[in-house]
């Protein structure tokens, strides 16, 4: 019995992980407003990523001093477009990065705060143009989180990330 079990653990195949981002976009500007909890802050850079299962983050690299891998991203599942250059995201979480969160791969994991809010982008990917982005959300601690974003005018650089074969060997002894 012991043999039937082994040889039946040997030929279910792993389960295969793919890359969840599907489509990654980054824009340049400056933010006019990013506040923490009433603490202002300026940034370095906003994204906007998007996974296959349709949750879509704005996430912002904090201009910190104090904390090199200060990120916050605003995310929710299923944003759309209710019109044709205003794309709107409910905000259902909140990810906050920083120095004092155990990392993997030498990134910080973030820290996940239940919140509502809502984004609002002006613009769109397909005309490589987004001229602003707007968010509030609140956390379930009542802290409330703001993004003014106002782009520079440059178009945006825009990515699709694909499957592809992995470049790293398997562990032959696993």
């Amino acid at each position: 019995m012991l043999a039937a079990t082994s040889a039946l653990a040997q030929t279910t195949p792993p389960e295969e992980v793919g890359p969840d981002i599907d489509l990654y976009a980054l824009m340049s500007g400056r933010c006019t407003t990013l506040k923490i909890d009433g603490h202002d802050f300026a940034c370095k850079m906003v994204a906007y990523f998007h996974t296959e299962k349709g949750r879509a983050d704005f996430t912002v690299a904090l201009d910190d001093p104090a904390d090199d891998s200060h990120v916050i991203s605003f995310s929710g599942d299923n944003g759309h477009r209710t019109q044709e250059n205003l794309y709107v995201l409910a905000i259902d979480r909140m990810l906050m990065k920083s120095k004092e969160r155990p990392k993997v791969d030498g990134l910080p994991v973030p820290s996940v705060q239940t919140s509502s809010g809502v984004c609002r982008q002006v613009g769109n990917f397909a005309a490589a143009k987004v001229s602003s982005i707007s968010c509030e959300a609140t956390d379930g601690a009542g802290k409330i989180y703001q993004l003014q974003f106002e782009s520079d005018g440059s178009p945006i650089t825009i990515r699709r990330v694909r499957a592809s074969e992995p470049t790293i060997r398997q562990d032959p002894y696993r």
